[in-house]
């Protein structure tokens, strides 16, 4: 069947849309950036652009399909255009009114655990949104996962993160609130199972993991995953409050806000009494925590956007005396980086590799010196070069690419180029005293060193390229990144496609005929 999916490019949406098309389903996504967001789908995706919250965006969105997964909505507020009345409530009321309009049989609304009782705004408004969804005129089906994590979430990745870079790791109260995390993956199976099964009209499902942690055992976890172990620090849920709307600012990023602190002070968990309809219901086996957090510490997201504008830096020497040509040069260069770059490991602590050769989509973990681990991933690799993004979490936002170029006796170089911004004003400040002086030597030291490595006899002379990129410079420089990392995408899409395929088909073994 065709299914229209909103909200198909965040942590759900992503894993939801993967799940759908690995069932055999059409698919059509609505969002504000739908023809980016659906490139990694390699065209099995219609895409629509625009906005629950536009009365024109939505008109007509629906025709056609046969079910609606609606999963866009926003869990924090930016008035006055964005708020939990109008992307929430209203938009829900529109796509349901679309969907009544256009003959759609099925509307599947993804709510969330704790929206029946909930004291938050957010909760209120999917509660109201709920209400809605039950008035449609043909077959409805709510669901209301509980927190969900997977690369980028705004939870458990960010406290990766901080776990990973910070030396301090902050705890609201003693972070012993309880919830029961789900792998995103697992959500998206559960969501296209339960689009296929029409026996479930007219339920409220109550998805969560099978698994009850806290902040706390979040953070100690985290912590043995990535041999860091950062001191934690509790703090009073009023001054966490204080804190968040003094970041928010300054325009910092934070994991909470006074609404996310009333649901976490609330709980997030599957009441007593209740039925996990994960695997109850629909027969998911949920991916165990550990394996989940493991999973989630090597995929986080590319990050592009950052403050400032973007500046083009290049390294690069000469290799006199040297007589192979740049390809030979660079695939001995790909087996022997972890010897020219000995703080980089393919792993998410920082263990010894056992790898010899980077790949296509290998994630790398580094260790900055006062930032502790980062990471970075392949995102092209040609015969000659070889472009390495950086993932979130990282100081900066932008790419690195190490080239070999010219012939023999003819200018033949090597050369590190890097097109990056600050991540946030923090780390542009950062940037701007000890930061920059660090970049510089460690690219030049790493020209220098790969350049000896490869018989450039000493002295080797790095020469050094500075330009600011603005306008339209800034704008193709932009769009050339998100080609290289849309196009690494495609490339795991398969494999996990692959993985929903077995996970529904798994659960399809479970249940019952």
């Amino acid at each position: 069947m065709r299914v229209l999916v909103t909200g198909g490019t965040g942590v759900v949406g992503a894993a939801a849309v993967r799940a759908l098309i690995a069932a055999g389903h059409k698919v059509r996504l609505f969002s504000r950036h739908a023809r980016e967001d659906a490139a990694r789908w390699r065209g099995e995706v219609e895409v629509r652009t625009g906005s629950v919250a536009s009365d024109v965006e939505v008109a007509g969105v629906a025709e056609e399909c046969d079910a609606v997964l609606h999963i866009a909505g926003i869990a924090e507020e930016k008035p006055p255009e964005v708020t939990f009345a109008r992307v929430n409530v209203e938009g829900t009321r529109r796509l349901v009114a679309e969907a009544e309009r256009s003959g759609v049989r099925r509307f599947l609304y993804v709510s969330s655990l704790g929206a029946d009782t909930g004291a938050s705004p957010y909760h209120a408004s999917k509660r109201t949104a709920e209400e809605i969804v039950r008035r449609f005129q043909g077959s409805w089906l709510i669901c209301r996962p509980g927190n969900v994590y997977g690369p980028g979430d705004e939870v458990i990745s960010f406290l990766l993160q901080i776990v990973r870079g910070a030396p301090v790791a902050p705890l609201v109260d003693l972070g012993d609130q309880a919830f029961q995390p789900l792998w995103a993956e697992d959500l998206g199976a559960a969501l296209a199972v339960a689009l296929d099964r029409e026996d479930l009209s007219g339920r409220v499902l109550l998805l969560a993991g099978s698994e009850t942690t806290t902040m706390q055992d979040l953070t100690d976890r985290l912590a043995r995953l990535t041999g860091r172990k950062p001191i934690q620090l509790p703090v009073p849920s009023a001054l966490a409050t204080l804190g968040a709307k003094a970041a928010s600012v300054l325009g910092l990023r934070v994991p909470f806000d006074d609404n996310k602190l009333t649901m976490l002070q609330e709980g997030n968990v599957i009441p007593p009494g209740e039925v996990n309809a994960l695997t109850e219901v629909l027969a998911i086996q949920p991916t165990p925590l550990d394996e989940g957090l493991m999973e989630l510490a090597n995929s986080q997201p590319e990050q592009l956007e950052g403050t400032g504008h973007l500046v083009r830096r290049r390294f690069w020497a000469r290799l006199e005396g040297v007589t192979r040509y740049p390809k030979e040069l660079f695939e001995e260069f790909r087996c022997r980086f972890f010897e020219l770059a000995p703080e980089a490991t393919l792993r998410a602590a920082g263990e010894p590799v056992e790898e010899n050769r980077l790949e296509l989509g290998s994630t790398l973990t580094l260790d900055l010196p006062l930032r502790g681990h980062v990471q970075v991933r392949v995102v092209e690799v040609t015969n000659n070069s070889m472009t390495l993004a950086t993932l979130a979490g990282h100081p900066l936002a932008g790419v690195n690419t190490f080239r070999f170029e010219g012939i023999p006796g003819h200018d033949l170089r090597f050369e590190v180029e890097t097109c990056d911004r600050s991540a946030t004003l923090v780390d542009g400040v950062a940037m701007r005293t000890l930061g920059l002086f660090m970049k510089r030597w460690t690219w030049n030291a790493f020209v220098e060193r790969t350049a000896q490595a490869f018989g450039s006899p000493p002295p080797v002379e790095v020469q050094t390229e500075e330009e600011t990129l603005e306008g339209e410079a800034e704008k193709q420089a932009f769009k050339e990144m998100e080609r290289k990392i849309a196009a690494t995408a495609r490339e795991a899409e398969p494999d996990l496609q692959e993985e929903a395929r077995g996970k529904m088909a798994e659960a399809a073994a479970r249940t019952p005929v």
